[in-house]
């Protein structure tokens, strides 16, 4: 929670330095370096302006404001570099400010597509093979996570998400945790539950936490029983570390990693039969060391959003946060599984990955 709260302070700190350096660069621009001749007050203050205007986007969404900030800022501020040395190398110094015009236009380019990414879900596919007996091949398994209901779309958004999944045909659908978030509403919790009642997969729903689930406060109208009675109700397994077990296969879902008293890795596979392939749900991908000793035969995890906001996935994973940041990893015989997610949380960009959902069909030989 410590480092958390620490760069949360980084990152406000370096957003309050960024509106200062763009006032700077906005006053550069030579209609403003024309006015300051004789009315230099009045520049520096129309230079604040449109900075101001970008810091007070804080009143309505902080994080849009800090995370559009500190990306001009920094665009802008490697756009003044290598204008720098081009205007160094060819000796010439022009008048106009056409690099603040590029650091606009490349910063609205590249937040703009952030914006598209995380709010435009696409169906990421992967093909398995297994020794086992899957008493029917393939297996077709539909994953999401992170929906964070209440980001990027309302509980009718995720509803239509969910109808374009089924339309795949999956035999099971599993979510890997942090279906909704602090600031999910009720009522779209809800209607996102009835949603995953109305699907059609023959094995059904099945769930487990993510460390948002059970939310970090007191502000949202719902608790986590409630929406364990919501999903229950709809036809949905909970799965704390538990086993369901069907014809062919186990899923293994587990308690969110900060959870205290969940159970390892190797008690939880002493629960299923080995015999079959076992799939296993785990929020946070951090035990792959222990799960792979475990000899499950498949983790899935969220958690990570694909990084998010590029770099924080590869910092986060630099930290040891997280054993893997998106996509596919083997080790010994399990393969492991990391969605970035069909939402995200707090911030509506992804400037690291995209926004999806997971079909998997596994084929036995």
């Amino acid at each position: 929670m410590l480092l958390w709260i620490v760069l949360f302070v980084a990152a406000g700190l370096g957003a309050l330095l960024a509106l200062v350096y763009l006032v700077t660069r906005f006053h550069k621009f030579g209609f403003m370096q024309k006015l300051a001749e004789n009315h230099k007050g009045l520049s520096w203050a129309l230079s604040v302006l449109p900075v101001g205007v970008l810091g007070g986007t804080a009143m309505i969404n902080v994080y849009i404001s800090v995370i559009v900030t500190l990306h001009l800022a920094l665009i802008w501020a490697l756009c003044d570099l290598v204008t720098f040395i081009h205007r160094k190398r060819r000796h010439s110094w022009s008048s106009r400010y056409m690099t603040g015009v590029a650091a606009i236009a490349i910063t609205a380019v590249y937040m703009g597509a952030g914006w598209f990414f995380a709010h435009h879900v696409f169906e990421t596919d992967y093909r398995l093979k297994t020794d086992k007996n899957l008493e029917g091949s393939p297996l077709r398994v539909a994953l999401f996570a992170d929906s964070h209901i209440g980001v990027t779309f309302d509980g009718e958004g995720l509803a239509k998400e969910i109808a374009l999944l089924d339309e795949q045909d999956p035999d099971i659908i599993l979510i890997a945790g942090d279906f909704v978030d602090d600031d999910t509403k009720r009522v779209d919790m809800v209607r996102a539950c009835k949603a995953l009642g109305e699907t059609k997969a023959r094995y059904g729903v099945v769930y487990a936490d993510g460390n948002h689930d059970k939310g970090y406060g007191n502000s949202r109208d719902f608790t986590i029983d409630e929406l364990y009675a919501e999903l229950e109700k709809n036809g949905v397994k909970i799965l704390r570390d538990e086993v369901f077990s069907a014809e062919g296969f186990n899923i293994i879902g587990r308690k969110d990693y900060h959870e205290t008293d969940r159970l390892s890795a190797e008690k939880l596979m002493e629960k299923a039969d080995n015999e079959k392939y076992t799939i296993m749900l785990d929020h946070q991908p951090r035990d792959y060391e222990a799960e792979a000793a475990s000899e499950v035969d498949l983790v899935l995890s969220g958690h990570t959003h694909g990084g998010h906001i590029f770099p924080s996935g590869l910092v986060g994973l630099a930290m040891g946060f997280n054993d893997r940041v998106y996509g596919k990893e083997v080790r010994k015989d399990t393969t492991f599984i990391v969605t970035s997610g069909i939402s995200g949380w707090a911030i509506p960009f992804k400037t690291g990955c995209i926004s999806e959902y997971v079909i998997i069909d596994i084929y036995d030989r």
